[in-house]
């Protein structure tokens, strides 16, 4: 089993910062690739970014050249969404997943989620 914790979020005003942590725990050496999700009210949970294991990286469009995402793979897994130039339409749940190798199957395993609010 996979726990995935994330930290980070919180209020800001448009066209700032903030940086997501999202800590992994458990049986690290049967994940795969990460990415953070979000959910904004009454929408849809969508991908904002994802990062394979070697560290090749993919962004939703209304996210490229704004936000990034790194990966840490070492004794304590960690991954990381810089968010700059955020937007009021950002504002949103995020949420680390985590694609982890469970009986030679793919399963999907995600944290709690972390609040983004951007104010206008």
């Amino acid at each position: 089993q996979v726990q995935l914790v994330e930290s980070g979020g919180g209020l800001v005003q448009a066209g700032g910062s903030l940086r997501l942590a999202c800590a992994a725990s458990g049986d690290l050496i049967n994940i795969n690739d990460m990415g953070w999700y979000r959910q904004g009210r009454g929408k849809q949970r969508e991908l904002v970014a994802a990062i394979t294991r070697g560290g090749n990286t993919n962004y939703a469009d209304s996210v490229k050249g704004r936000f990034a995402i790194t990966r840490n793979n070492a004794k304590n897994l960690t991954m990381d969404l810089q968010m700059n130039s955020l937007k009021p339409e950002d504002t949103a749940a995020y949420y680390c997943a985590a694609d982890v190798v469970v009986r030679g199957r793919y399963q999907r395993s995600w944290g709690q989620g972390t609040q983004v609010t951007v104010s206008s």
